[in-house]
C-alpha cells in the first residue's frame, strides 16, 4: 500500500498517511490520461463559431457583367468567395465538440493521474487548511512553507469557503472540491495539494 508524508501549514512533517492502491498505486495508462484531458478541453469549447457561405450572404443574384467581351474573367455572382463581402468557402458552423468516455475509463484515467503525481513527488497532503484571518497573504505564506512555486491544484473537503476565498486572488492556484476532481487540473499543476479529509473523501468515493 502506498503512503505519503503529511505536513502541516508550516511545512513540518506531522505523520504519514496510507493511500489506496486503487487510486495511488495503479499502472499508469498514458493513453487514457490523454483521452481524459482531450475530452475535458473539448467539453469546454463553445463551438459557436459561424461564418456565412455564399448561399447566406446578402448580395444580388444578377451577373456582374456579360460573359464575353469585357476583358475580365467570367463571373456569375458577387456572392462568390473571391468577391469582397462574398461568402466563405467551407465556412465554420456551430457544432458540439464533446465526446464521451465511459465511467471505468474516467476512473482509470483519474487513478493514473494521481499515481503519476505521487510518483513524481508532486502530491502534497496537509493535515488541514484553516485560517483565523482568511487573507490571500496567509495562503501565499502556506504555499511558501510547502515549497510550492508553480501552478498548484488545491483539493478541499466540504465547508472550505474561507480557503477558496483566500486563494482566489493567486493566479497560479486553482481550488476545487472533491466532487470537482479532474484529470486535466491534476496534470496541469506542478503541485497537487490535498487535505487529509479530502483524501479520505476521494478514497471513499473512487476507491
Amino acid at each position: 500500500m502506498a503512503s505519503v508524508t503529511v505536513k502541516n501549514m508550516e511545512g513540518a512533517e506531522v505523520g504519514t498517511m496510507e493511500l489506496s492502491d486503487k487510486l495511488f498505486g495503479v499502472e499508469i495508462n498514458a493513453h487514457l490520461v490523454h483521452q481524459a484531458v482531450v475530452q475535458q478541453l473539448a467539453d469546454n469549447r463553445q463551438g459557436t463559431q459561424k461564418a456565412k457561405t455564399r448561399s447566406e450572404v446578402s448580395h444580388s443574384t444578377i451577373k456582374p457583367w456579360r460573359q464575353k467581351g469585357t476583358g475580365h474573367a467570367r463571373q456569375g455572382s458577387t456572392r462568390a468567395p473571391q468577391w469582397r463581402h462574398g461568402g466563405v468557402v467551407f465556412a465554420p458552423v456551430p457544432r458540439d465538440y464533446s465526446f464521451k468516455l465511459n465511467k471505468k475509463e474516467k476512473r482509470a484515467a483519474l487513478a493514473s493521474a494521481l499515481t503519476d503525481r505521487l510518483q513524481q513527488n508532486k502530491l502534497i497532503v496537509v493535515d488541514e487548511l484553516k485560517f483565523e484571518n482568511p487573507k490571500t497573504k496567509e495562503f501565499a505564506k502556506v504555499l511558501g512553507n510547502l515549497n510550492v512555486t508553480g501552478k498548484a491544484f488545491v483539493v478541499l473537503a466540504d465547508g472550505s469557503a474561507d480557503v477558496v476565498r483566500c486563494a482566489a486572488n493567486i493566479p497560479t492556484v486553482k481550488t476545487a472540491g472533491t466532487n470537482e476532481l479532474n484529470v486535466y487540473d491534476i496534470m496541469n499543476a506542478q503541485a497537487v495539494i490535498l487535505t487529509k479529509d479530502a483524501v479520505n473523501k476521494i478514497q471513499e468515493v473512487y476507491a
